[in-house]
Parts: structure tokens; sequence; C-alpha cells
């Protein structure tokens, strides 16, 4: 069981602010799951491999190509822009 000494040093560290009704109520939770944890350090886990996942999910990526520019398309888009500068836009820095 933690102490409610460790409690409040734990709260401090966070920079929050207990009751003594929340002290005694999170030195519980605190304790059960330090309870757990310990129960965790006891399991073997040598023979587990290094597969992230269970179902064996894998990422599914595409090839990064660039997609053919319609010349057209662009011209018009940047004749609506209120400002340009060889053939970009041109915004306002920020900083």
């Amino acid at each position: 069981m933690i102490s409610t000494k460790e409690v409040q040093h734990i709260a401090k560290l966070a920079r929050i602010g207990l009751s003594d009704e929340e002290i005694l109520r999170f030195q519980k939770d605190l304790g059960s799951i330090l309870e757990y944890v310990d129960i965790l350090r006891e399991v073997d886990a040598s023979s587990i491999t290094s597969q992230p996942s269970v179902l064996r999910l894998r990422n599914v990526t595409r090839q990064d190509i660039a997609k053919a520019k319609d010349i057209q398309e662009s011209k018009r888009l940047l004749e609506m822009a209120p400002s340009t500068k060889d053939g970009y836009l041109k915004v306002k820095s920020i900083l």
C-alpha cells in the first residue's frame, strides 16, 4: 500500500491539489495499480517474439509518384489567387 505522504508527493509533482478524501481514494487506486504491476513483473516474457500485434497487421503503403500536372488548371487557379510570384501563391510570412 502506498502511503499518504507518497500520494501527496506525487500530487505535488503533478501540481494538483488534493483534499483529504481524494488522497485516501488515490492511495487505494495507486496501490492497486502498483500491485498489478508487481503481478506483471512475475510473467515470463522471454518466449514472446517481437511481433507488435497479435493480428499480424502490416502497413499498406503506396509509392509516392507525382501525378501529371494540368497546366491549364494550374494557370486558372493562379489567376484567381490574390498574389503570385514565379508560378507560386504568395502569402504573408508567419513567424
